[in-house]
């Protein structure tokens, strides 16, 4: 008995050992997996008005300018004042230009002289073929020359193109000016030319805006009324100087007058549903501009950590426009606790 005895115990021994230590794997187990709390990632279409403000123009604003430089003799109109089409702006001093044409016209008359003489010289076998030749050549250059002055000439004034009226007077009587600077700014209001408020926006909701989307334009100048609009172009680069895109939005005033420069603000609807995902407030980690940081869960087990790009925020919901794509649940609860392939333990 007791030989048997003592062969009992080592092994009663050895399974009580392997029991604890199953325990104690079981326990630490336990002790990494990490409880959180989860939620469907749910759908959304984003309706929401996209605001943006920006300063009213004329849908055409014309910098005129003479066509050859001097000195300016008159500028006939002031800022604000409106004109009419084909109504005298401004003029150059015109002595050296008329000289230029007297020169041209009798440059013209020698070269139809000599030409004639050439001519007859040739019908008497005295003058040749190439002199011919020659002297109506020279005829033809005078005549184009004649032609370019005469051009320029009548651009030494500049005239109203269309009926609107001064934006801008940049030069003054008495100044010398080169070809092609501006003296007058003009905004068009004839010939079907409408208002637009030139707006600045992001590149976001540059994707969003349509042309064609239908817009509310309020105007600091114009208190507790509200004009219609819609969206005539947008840009297709963005602003060198500041990054942002440029859309036009086209405003009907009815019967009002408004003047250029005035600051508007607009709340432009959306033709096109941005779809994307709303999750909880509390599952975003970090945010920088419209990137973030969420833990997604695929089987309930273990978490990822994902970047997503955010389209707007509210004090309880993410709307999220990409990077949940194929992820049924977000961790709301826990996230401080996990990093990338954490084993979670879902809490009710």
């Amino acid at each position: 008995m007791r030989k048997i005895f003592f062969l009992i115990i080592p092994v009663q021994f050895m399974f009580s050992c392997g029991e604890g230590r199953k325990e104690a794997k079981t326990e630490t187990a336990a002790s990494d997996t990490i409880p959180v709390r989860i939620e469907p990632v749910s759908a959304f279409g984003d309706t929401s008005r996209i605001r943006i403000s920006g300063l009213l123009h004329t849908e055409d604003e014309l910098r005129l300018s003479f066509k050859i430089g001097g000195v300016i003799a008159a500028v006939s109109v002031e800022e604000g004042q409106r004109v009419r089409k084909g109504q005298l702006l401004a003029t150059l001093n015109a002595t050296e230009i008329d000289a230029q044409l007297q020169l041209a016209s009798i440059q013209l008359e020698k070269a139809q002289r000599d030409n004639q003489r050439a001519e007859n010289l040739y019908r008497d076998s005295v003058a040749t073929l190439e002199q011919v030749q020659n002297s109506r050549t020279a005829v033809a250059a005078a005549k184009e020359a004649l032609k370019q002055v005469t051009f320029n000439r009548q651009h030494a004034s500049i005239v109203a193109p269309t009926d609107g009226f001064v934006i801008k007077r940049m030069s003054n009587s008495g100044e010398m000016i080169s070809p092609g600077m501006p003296v007058v700014v003009i905004g068009a209001l004839g010939g079907g030319s409408k208002w637009v408020l030139k707006a600045g926006v992001s590149d976001r909701e540059w994707s969003a805006i349509q042309p064609g989307d239908r817009t509310a334009v309020t105007f600091d100048a114009f208190p507790g009324r509200s004009f219609p609009g819609v969206v005539a172009t947008k840009a297709l680069a963005a602003d060198p100087a500041n990054g942002t895109f440029m859309v036009d939005l086209r405003v009907d005033f009815g019967s009002e007058k408004p003047a250029t420069g005035m600051f508007g603000r607009a709340e432009v609807i959306p033709s096109v549903v941005r779809e994307g995902y709303s999750i909880p407030y509390e599952s975003l980690l970090e945010a920088d501009g419209e990137k973030g940081h969420v833990f997604v869960t695929d089987d309930r087990k273990t978490v990822r950590m994902v970047e997503v790009t955010i389209a707007s925020l509210t004090q309880q919901r993410v709307y999220i426009r990409s990077g949940l794509e194929g992820h049924p649940y977000v961790v709301t609860a826990g996230s401080p606790y996990l990093k990338d392939g954490s084993p979670i333990r879902v809490r009710d």
